[in-house]
């Protein structure tokens, strides 16, 4: 499939997405929402793709930030529709996909910017990164699961802080917060974001799809966490990829997984 503001690259078993819109500092309008959706969608269905990088075009920006001359006229109702479509088109949907997105924020993540970063599993930023929910500057609040996913990551505590202030973190103190998994250098971002893809792509992506939905569930609040993770581990072992797991575990050699 083509895309306007998206590139797509496939190297084996990893997708990388790069949001391409660097001119507006690669801001989240709805056509590039309806384009991430897409991947996600097509990514989750494709046994290819065991793992998806997501980055932004250019040194300055992941995603600065959602494009606000799409809603600023918006009514009350129109806002809730916009931001209910965003979690489920987007933003849930990564979060809940069985095939893991790891986020390489290269400079800013601000506004629906880091809720995108933050509802991908894995966070890798450069050391120019800026992170923020600037939203109550505007007079409005995150609308993309900021409120909720910045509170799992960093605490309430913190969350509160920089949801209320409108400030920012340099990458160092993303990482401090547990916003971000690791920070490194610009030119080391995509291939440690890579690195850890390919580490990924070598385990069981049936068991990691499982993982996915296990973890989720208490943050979601869908079901008991520990009572999806007892149903979760026994689902596991109908798979045939428990069965070539712990065969080749006993044989002493790596495991060649079906994905079934």
């Amino acid at each position: 499939m083509d895309y306007k503001n998206l590139i797509t690259t496939q190297e084996g078993p990893i997708l990388t997405v790069t949001i391409n819109r660097e001119k507006k500092l690669n801001a989240l309008n709805k056509e590039t929402l309806n384009e991430i959706s897409a991947v996600a969608s097509m990514a989750e269905g494709d046994k290819s793709i065991h793992c998806v990088i997501i980055t932004g075009a250019g040194d300055k920006a992941f995603v600065a930030g959602a494009d606000i001359s799409e809603f600023a006229h918006f009514s009350v109702d129109q806002g809730a529709a916009l931001s209910r479509d965003g979690h489920v088109t987007v933003f849930d949907k990564i979060e809940s996909s069985k095939t893991p997105w790891i986020a390489a924020v290269n400079g800013f993540a601000l506004g629906g910017g880091l809720e995108l970063a933050m509802a991908c599993h894995i966070r890798v930023a450069s050391d120019n990164a800026k992170v923020g929910l600037p939203e109550v500057s505007l007079g409005v609040i995150p609308g993309y699961g900021g409120t909720q996913r910045l509170s799992q990551l960093a605490g309430k505590g913190k969350a509160m802080e920089l949801m209320l202030t409108a400030g920012m973190l340099g990458a160092d103190e993303a990482l401090q917060w547990g916003i971000v998994n690791h920070v490194t250098t610009q030119e080391d971002l995509l291939p440690m974001a890579n690195k850890i893809a390919g580490i990924i792509a070598r385990n069981s992506s049936v068991a990691i799809g499982i993982a996915i939905e296990a973890a989720n569930a208490a943050y979601r609040g869908t079901k008991d966490g520990f009572e999806q993770e007892i149903e979760s581990f026994g689902e596991c072992f109908g798979t045939e990829d428990f069965k070539e797991g712990t065969t080749a575990f006993l044989e002493k050699r790596k495991p060649a997984f079906p994905g079934k």
